[in-house]
Order: C-alpha cells, then structure tokens, then sequence
C-alpha cells in the first residue's frame, strides 16, 4: 500500500501554483474536470498533489501550537538547503516541527 495522492484546500490557485512550480519545480498533470477549480502535481513514485479551490471547511478553527499534530504534508527533497534558500528568497515562511523536521 503506498499513497496515491494529498489533496489540499487552497484559497488563491494562481498563488498556490507560483509555489509549487516556480519554487519547488513542480509540473502540472493533466486534471479531469470536477466542477470545481483546481490542479494537479505528479511526484516522483507515482504520488500527486491535488489543490483544490474550495472553501476552507476549517475556516474558524483554532489550530493547536505547532507541533505536526495539525493538517500537514511533509515533502522529501534531494537538496533541502536549496529549497529552504529559495523559499527564504521569496520570502516564505518556514518552520519546523517540535521533532525537528
């Protein structure tokens, strides 16, 4: 058993694609249409990425400190210190978990 996919909610796809293809390097695979808004990222093993322009059912919602314990995705990269410098270049914000990754 392995993972087909991650769907996330997102708010802005224009600025949600900007993140993953222009800083992470992803491409877009073809998408069925859903009726709704959306794209889809292939990873390597087969996995994908699916954003989905829908209303955020947790909007309202306290998150809990941060600590991997809330919805996540967690990524394995060949250059992590690349990555990190070009989302610090973008001025993204990035944290790490209480265990450290």
């Amino acid at each position: 058993m392995k993972i087909m996919h991650v769907g996330l909610i997102v708010s802005d796809l224009k600025v949600a694609a900007q993140f993953y293809e222009q800083l992470l390097g992803l491409s877009p695979v073809e998408r069925p249409q859903l009726g709704f808004d959306g794209l889809w990222y292939g990873l390597e093993g087969g996995q994908q990425i699916h954003l989905m322009l829908l209303d955020n059912p947790y909007a309202g919602c306290e998150k809990p400190a941060h600590g991997g314990r809330d919805n996540h995705l967690a990524m394995q990269v060949d250059d992590v210190d690349g990555i990190r410098a070009r989302l610090d270049a973008a001025g993204i914000a990035v944290t790490v978990s209480k265990s450290g990754r």
